[in-house]
């Protein structure tokens, strides 16, 4: 494990003078809120390493080596959402190994499932939940950790062959750069929307201005004491407690018995503030309201699954790669801006069926 700022300039100096570099990630996402990058699996010719992001140590060596390479990721986007939000890194290039095998085809594309397929490996995969917080590292944990990196570039070697005979290693490359550029610029949190969980919209407006006080409730208690907020009430708890202050105030709600005194106070003071909001401040269902289709958009819709399917079956791949199906709706209506949002290879298999309007 390399906790010394010493060892990773060492390390980050190999890392930029290698051919290749492939890279995984490991959070405490169901250990520790918010969650945060506590581990990154590195491998090189040679050489795999583990390097400790909660250690003392300034980075900025390795983002710069990793910048001089296509960095090789299996499913890279969570592992790119953890690197810019934690410590914005934004990669130059990369070569996802899971988008590879999808192009390819593959039914089944986890790692396991790839590995098996293209080298014939098993990897043990005991280790997914761990808290990767914890300090030292089991012998388990960092067996399994270094696993998800060993054996990616030649695994790359095979994918890309074979994405080069099949002409489809462009439609890679597109995807790979949309990967990166979603992972660094994430959507705005809209802040009447977060707290709307499963079973809101089952709730009087007075159960909504309790379902707000709870959640955010729930999320400063989070932050308090850095447990994740599934872990003090689930979602449906919440939207249970929102119901019954609703329906008989706060002598109506009934706690789960698990929670301390302390949680217990604070559900009821947010069920009381919920009460207290005055009618007209309450919050309101969001209706979505979406006109109806005509029988042109409907037929054009179908029309465009049709060639979808089609053109998919013919490529062997899901069809959904190429557009799901609230897409094609998008596009049949002539959504604006729909057509430009998918990929130059993904609007010239639906190009001969586009409407112009």
């Amino acid at each position: 494990m390399i906790d010394s700022t010493t060892e990773l300039k060492e390390f980050a100096d190999r890392v930029q003078a290698a051919p290749w570099v492939a890279v995984d990630t490991e959070a405490d996402s169901l250990h520790a809120y918010p969650e945060k990058l506590c581990l990154i699996q590195v491998a090189i010719p040679g050489e795999e390493r583990l390097v400790d992001p909660l250690a003392d140590l300034h980075l900025e060596p390795l983002w710069e080596a990793f910048d001089r390479h296509e960095i090789i990721f299996h499913a890279a986007d969570y592992d790119l959402h953890l690197m810019f939000t934690g410590h914005h890194f934004r990669p130059t290039s990369i070569f996802d190994t899971m988008w590879a095998a999808r192009l390819l085809g593959e039914p089944k594309f986890g790692l396991n499932d790839v590995l098996s397929k293209y080298l014939g490996l098993t990897l043990e995969k005991g280790s997914q939940k761990a808290n990767w917080g914890r300090r030292p590292l089991t012998e388990k944990m960092t067996t399994y950790a270094l696993n998800d990196v060993r054996h990616l570039n030649p695994l790359v070697e095979n994918l890309r062959s074979r994405l080069v005979e099949l002409g489809r290693l462009e439609w890679h490359r597109q995807i790979c750069r949309r990967i990166i550029d979603i992972a660094a610029n994430p959507d705005a949190i809209d802040p009447d929307q977060v707290w709307r969980i499963k079973g809101h919209d089952k709730l009087s407006e007075a159960g909504l201005a309790v379902l707000r006080e709870l959640w955010h409730w729930r999320e400063r208690d989070a932050l308090r004491t850095g447990r994740p907020p599934f872990f003090i009430l689930k979602h449906e708890a919440l939207s249970e407690i929102a119901e019954q202050a609703s329906l008989g105030g706060p002598r109506a709600v009934r706690l789960p018995p698990y929670l301390t005194p302390k949680r217990r106070q604070g559900v009821l003071e947010a069920v009381r503030e919920g009460l207290a909001v005055p009618a007209d401040q309450r919050p309101r269902h969001h209706r979505v309201t979406t006109r109806r289709m005509t029988r042109r958009e409907l037929d054009h819709s179908d029309q465009l699954k049709e060639l979808r399917d089609l053109r998919a079956k013919e490529l062997g791949i899901d069809p959904t790669i190429i557009a799901a199906k609230g897409t094609l709706l998008g596009l049949a209506r002539a959504d604006s801006g729909e057509w430009d949002r998918l990929l130059p290879w993904q609007r010239e298999i639906l190009e001969p069926g586009r409407i112009q309007k």
